[in-house]
């Protein structure tokens, strides 16, 4: 996890090489001194979907179409400025993209196929309608007749 260069496991079967992620340092904002003006410890990773041949074309859609206005130019783009140590910037900003790609790369779920109700839950269905049915009409004053 301490090589920046190193493959990014997003899920089984979809591995990011370590070179096609671009990594930019810069100071955080926020109070903090001294500290806080001169270590750059905010950490922007980016990675180009578009043109990263790690991906596969259907996934590819798919992360296009699931994150939407993340993908800025063809790039998705992660920001930490969490932690005041850039290490653990980089180690958290990895996780998010993995989690990000993973998340959006997943293949759509199977769509329900609709059933009818089985005819003895229909048979127990009406059951409780006329016995509750009973029930009311039991409740109600006497006609008089």
């Amino acid at each position: 996890m301490s090589d920046a260069n190193a493959d990014l496991p997003v899920r089984p079967g979809l591995t990011v090489a370590g070179s096609e992620l671009e990594w930019s340092f810069g100071p955080s904002g926020g109070p903090g001194g001294q500290h806080a003006n001169r270590a750059h410890t905010r950490v922007e990773l980016r990675f180009d979907v578009v043109a990263s041949p790690s991906i596969d074309e259907a996934s590819r859609s798919r992360i296009i179409d699931n994150l939407g206005n993340r993908v800025r130019s063809g790039a998705v783009v992660v920001v930490v400025d969490e932690s005041r140590s850039q290490f653990r910037n980089r180690q958290i900003a990895r996780r998010r993209l993995a989690d990000l790609l993973a998340e959006a790369a997943k293949p759509p779920a199977q769509p329900r196929r609709a059933t009818k109700p089985s005819r003895s839950a229909r048979r127990r269905r009406m059951e409780e309608k006329k016995r509750r049915g009973d029930v009311k009409r039991l409740r109600r004053r006497p006609d008089d007749d």
